[in-house]
């Protein structure tokens, strides 16, 4: 098991350095279609979480600028009317909306879900990137480790309550989960809430990024006659305020190597402008190409059988 860790950190390190940094997203580029992006999606409901920052923001005013129908799923309400603001600015699109909720909180969640589903409007994108890495084990109001409950938890439960909405969009709903590479140096685990005693908040968020891909092709199966795709993609190594915080000795050392948040948004976008035709749902995407979910050797593909378990445990944590 030693020298299956080992190679999995092995070699997570060396792919992500010559593909995950600003360097692999200026070689990919080379292979994008410019008209990939050029498409206008006016009219069209687009929920983003955690949008006030970082890849949250860029996605959101990606999205805006191209004429959808934003709505940015904020936990702070001052920060989040600030990025409110700055994007109807940048874009002259006026139908961008602050929705205040706290992902890591289920009832947070549910009174979001109830107050939204009352607007009645079917939902094109709903684009899941709200994510935390918390290095101290920290315990939610409601009891939950605090990375589980952003990562794992609170998405889950937005997802499944928003599937009614995304069913009125059918057949061009999608919703788009932001993973990350990390998950690649870690299997499917049950111990959603990392029982051990030694805490490791970077181990933790790689599993949480690890049941999130898992999730996106369970949900793939199941929801694919209802007319809604579910795509998970990694942006690669960015430079945003989360990293910065999160892990400040990575974000030091690779100082001017990360991609701006605008790159790592890139393939976010990208997958809500493509015809469906064109993408596999279930499918994991980085840079605008659907990508291995695991790495050779690393012993990780088999242990997305646990994702049945996985899936009834959140359903009881989740009252759903």
């Amino acid at each position: 098991m030693f020298l299956i860790k080992t190679w999995r950190s092995v070699a997570f390190g060396l792919y992500g350095y010559k593909n995950f940094t600003k360097s692999g997203f200026m070689e990919h580029s080379k292979n994008f279609k410019p008209e990939d992006m050029q498409v206008q999606i006016e009219g069209k409901n687009c929920i983003v979480t955690g949008a006030n920052s970082g890849i949250g923001y860029a996605t959101a005013e990606g999205l805006a600028s191209r004429g959808a129908n934003v709505y940015m799923v904020c936990r702070n309400k001052e920060r989040g009317e600030a990025a409110l603001s700055e994007i109807q600015s940048a874009t002259g699109n006026k139908n961008v909306f602050l929705e205040v909720c706290d992902i890591s909180s289920i009832s947070d969640v549910k009174s979001f879900a109830s107050r939204f589903s009352s607007k009645d409007v079917p939902i094109h994108v709903l684009v899941n990137n709200a994510g935390l890495l918390e290095n101290k084990r920290l315990i939610t109001s409601e009891g939950y480790e605090m990375n589980f409950a952003v990562n794992v938890l609170g998405t889950y439960t937005l997802t499944q309550l928003m599937l009614p909405l995304l069913e009125k969009a059918a057949p061009d709903a999608r919703v788009i989960t932001v993973s990350s590479g990390g998950m690649y140096t870690v299997p499917l685990m049950e111990d959603l809430q990392f029982s051990g005693d030694k805490f490791d908040g970077v181990v933790q968020y790689a599993r949480n990024k690890r049941v999130q891909v898992a999730l996106t092709e369970k949900w793939a199966d199941m929801y694919k006659d209802k007319g809604i795709c579910f795509y998970s993609m990694h942006p690669g190594w960015a430079e945003t305020p989360g990293v910065a915080t999160s892990l400040p000795s990575f974000s030091k050392s690779l100082s001017g190597k990360l991609r701006t948040s605008e790159e790592g948004a890139d393939t976010v976008i990208w997958l809500a402008l493509q015809p469906k035709e064109k993408l596999v749902s279930g499918g994991f995407y980085f840079d605008r190409a659907e990508a291995s979910k695991h790495l050779p050797f690393a012993g990780t593909k088999g242990s997305h059988a646990a994702i049945d378990s996985i899936d009834d445990t959140l359903k009881t944590l989740s009252g759903l």
